[in-house]
């Protein structure tokens, strides 16, 4: 917990002459780690990035929609008619407004606007850790620098900051789980505290970002005497902590300051009919996993419109060892609905050139159904949908094999995947590096990964 010491009083019992009510605790707000504001900026370009990227007058921004426990590929979009019963599953293709894809009959919706997606059918290279390290990073989780490898987000916050002071680069809206890991809103690695995801949903959360009871003025006398403490622990800290609690905190006095992170979290501040488009979801976790919160795909778009460079979002639970297609009726509708009303936003937002959207799991599921009527682990191949961007979208990208179970053209990594969304918001993966602990520069994405021809206009 952050404190803020207020000015002496005569009136107190403590020896320091601090009085009691000169104490403003911030609480969370202390510890999550919120990206830098505009006037750190500065700062930052000059610490060694190298190929730094420049934001432009238009804000771009990033939307990465994580599936917990891993997709079923072959029921969602790669669905296997042909192949053997045990195989194929109970679903039925339909088809889209591109002539030639088809997805499932349960996302009718998304079908319509498919025109404004790219499927991938072809992801590889996973791991079999349930988490989302890899979908928030672009990496695997193994040989990682000192401090580990930083998520997209993270990233972002240290070469672009945010579009506003007031509110934080990177954004997590994924509440608490049982299975942590899947709560995960991306690490901050070798960046540090001060880039770390500002999570919502987690410790003080909204609770935090208000001011009970206190003034300006007397927020500012904290701000003044919070400054003038000793700079020596910040001088010999190698661990870059007290740096990024310094970076924090001057982003702290802007929510606290500002009513523009809380007003985008309120969607009661939106058109209900837009409300509605979005759909209500529901707010019980399942098992392990998280709850299916449709307003947060509505959120999500309300944080990039207030400034924020990277939101992520945690939807329900997939990882359906059993009762796969009892549990995909469930919940494939509720994604059709709130995915597909956030791209359509964003298109008449006009956002959809400056906005990305990713969606993806952490690996795909096995192509035979199991005696539990479900689908175990599959790391070997899976599928993400991509949207907005500026990017050419209306295509599906790579194929399996009749089974579903093998990449059998144009396998996809998470590190292209990445590189194509760095290029959409203007950082070129090829010259842009950021510097470890050890200060050796590090690529955005693993040497030699390119962007995705097929995206790129």
């Amino acid at each position: 917990m952050l404190t803020i010491l207020g000015p002496r009083s005569t009136e107190c019992g403590f020896c320091d002459g601090i009085s009691r009510r000169g104490f403003l605790r911030i609480g969370a707000l202390g510890l999550g780690g919120l990206a830098l504001p505009r006037l750190l900026q500065a700062e930052a370009a000059s610490a060694g990035l190298s190929g730094q990227g420049t934001a432009g007058s238009r804000h771009k921004a990033v939307i990465m929609v994580f599936l917990p426990g891993g997709p079923s590929h072959q029921d969602m979009f790669d669905l296997k008619r042909d192949a053997p019963a045990e195989i194929r599953g109970e679903f039925n293709p339909i088809s889209t407004n591109v002539p030639g894809i088809q997805i499932c009959e349960h996302l009718p919706r998304l079908a319509r606007i498919m025109d404004k997606c790219t499927l991938i059918r072809s992801m590889v290279g996973m791991e079999d850790r349930h988490e989302a390290f890899q979908t928030y990073t672009g990496r695997l989780n193994r040989n990682q620098p000192p401090g580990g490898w930083p998520s997209m987000g993270s990233l972002l916050a240290r070469l672009q900051g945010s579009g506003d002071p007031a509110v934080p680069a990177s954004v997590g809206l994924a509440p608490k789980m049982g299975h942590p890991e899947w709560a995960d809103s991306g690490p901050a690695g070798y960046l540090g505290t001060a880039f770390a995801p500002f999570e919502i949903n987690k410790g003080g959360g909204k609770d935090d970002m208000i001011l009970n009871g206190i003034t300006l003025d007397r927020l500012s006398d904290r701000r003044a005497l919070l400054s003038s403490l000793d700079t020596f622990r910040r001088t010999v800290d190698s661990s870059g902590q007290m740096a990024g609690l310094d970076a924090y905190t001057q982003q702290a006095f802007g929510i606290l300051t500002s009513s523009r992170l809380v007003s985008a979290l309120d969607i009661r501040n939106e058109d209900p009919k837009v409300v509605e488009r979005y759909g209500k979801g529901d707010p019980r976790n399942r098992d392990d996993g998280g709850p299916k919160l449709m307003e947060h795909f509505l959120v999500a778009r309300r944080l990039v419109e207030a400034g924020a460079r990277c939101v992520t979002l945690a939807f329900s639970r997939w990882d359906h060892h059993g009762d796969n297609f009892g549990a995909l009726r469930q919940d494939l509708p509720l994604l059709d609905q709130g995915l597909s009303a956030l791209i359509t936003d964003l298109h008449e937002r006009g956002l959809d050139r400056d906005v990305s959207v990713m969606v993806a799991g952490e690996f795909g599921r096995s192509p035979t159904i199991n005696k539990d009527a479900g689908r175990d682990h599959w790391p070997r191949v899976s599928c993400a949908l991509l949207a907005g961007g500026g990017l050419k979208h209306g295509q599906v990208i790579g194929s399996t094999d009749r089974l579903g179970g093998e990449a059998a053209s144009r396998p996809t990594t998470f590190g292209e995947v990445h590189a194509t969304l760095y290029h959409a918001l203007g950082l070129d993966v090829n010259k842009v590096t950021v510097p470890d602990l050890t200060g050796r520069p590090q690529f955005l994405v693993d040497p030699g990964v390119q962007p995705m021809k097929e995206l790129i206009s």
